[in-house]
């Protein structure tokens, strides 16, 4: 006997535009965010030699560990649990969230001219297992003068994002090729999204 569908999951993101994505494929959600105890952003701190991809994963999977046991402290009810993390890389090197604007601009004079991966593991706990997935796009920018760099950072768009950039941001003008996928890049690819969400009997 298959066990019955779930009309809802849990998202352990802060990001909107996760929410955007699932809301875009009829997803229903609830946030299951930190609270004031709980230090998020260590879970991002990248480990010496650390490989982008497995950063990405390992990430994803202490922030869906992270968000169970916040179920449990919670007495929540029961439903699938959808944890993220986006990671943009030049080879081996690892482009977080800039620490200020200096950093945002370092980081986008970097990426001028040239293609960077953009790295986004999901993962979901069904309840019974752990279902995971791992998108990786490329991303090709064109050159970037400096003007054009200070105003994206005077904007505020590059805080808070992987690589200081958002592809649907004005930044989008400066790509002159993606390979991959939109929505992963954007923070949450659809379509493995979905596979794992079906797998986890997620109703959508």
């Amino acid at each position: 006997m298959r066990t019955a569908l779930h009309d809802f999951v849990y998202l352990a993101s802060q990001s909107p535009r996760r929410r955007q994505l699932l809301v875009q494929i009829g997803v229903r959600h609830e946030l299951l965010l930190p609270g004031d105890g709980e230090d998020a952003e260590a879970l991002e701190a990248v480990r010496a030699g650390e490989d982008p991809q497995a950063y990405a994963e390992r990430v994803t999977r202490a922030k869906l560990a992270a968000a169970r046991r916040r179920l449990l402290a919670r007495a929540l009810p029961a439903a699938p649990i959808l944890a993220a993390d986006t990671t943009v890389a030049i080879g081996r090197r690892i482009l977080g969230k800039p620490a200020d604007a200096d950093d945002a601009r370092a980081m986008l004079a970097a990426l001028a001219g040239r293609t960077h991966r953009v790295i986004t593991a999901v993962a979901v706990w069904s309840g019974t297992r752990t279902l995971a997935a791992t998108s990786v796009s490329r991303v090709r920018f064109a050159p970037l003068g400096r003007a054009r760099i200070d105003a994206y950072v005077a904007g505020g768009e590059p805080f808070g994002k992987a690589g200081a950039y958002a592809i649907q941001s004005a930044a989008a003008a400066w790509i002159s090729h993606i390979e991959g996928s939109h929505s992963g890049i954007m923070g949450l690819p659809l379509y493995e999204t979905a596979e794992l969400l079906e797998r986890a009997r997620v109703r959508f």
